[in-house]
């Protein structure tokens, strides 16, 4: 299938893709072949597709704002529920909780070495002090 096929195939295209089929259209195609494959082979139905696109786009690594939209508009239209859109983001917003996941236990065996190497040195008794 070629890249002018591959709009009308998947329903999903992005302008962005242009600037790399000029530089590398080989690439381009293949990349791209990749990437409808799971929309166009029909393992999968089109509104799960639809709300994996959502989860893919709404990643932490990836952040695409327009293909976030297209990718709701047409969830929507396939009969996704709000519901349902929320519990893919939700599962999603969890890709930014293993980061505490990871560096909470790091951040707490640290402090308590800081803790252990820097222990206070309790305050020497000035005159004041002796005279209560």
């Amino acid at each position: 299938m070629t890249m002018a096929a591959r709009k009308p195939a998947s329903g999903n295209w992005n302008p962005d893709w242009e600037s790399f089929a000029r530089l590398d259209p080989a690439w381009t195609e293949k990349a791209l072949a990749m990437t409808i494959a799971p929309a166009v082979s029909g393992a999968l139905d089109a509104k799960t597709v639809e709300l994996l696109g959502i989860a893919l786009d709404a990643s932490v690594t990836h952040m695409n704002t327009a293909g976030l939209r297209r990718h709701i508009r047409r969830a929507l239209a396939l009969g996704a529920t709000r519901n349902e859109i929320v519990a893919v983001l939700q599962i999603v917003s969890l890709q930014g909780l293993e980061t505490m996941c990871h560096a909470a236990p790091i951040l707490v065996q640290e402090l308590e070495a800081h803790r252990a190497k820097h222990k206070p040195r309790p305050k020497p008794i000035s005159s004041k002090d002796k005279k209560r």
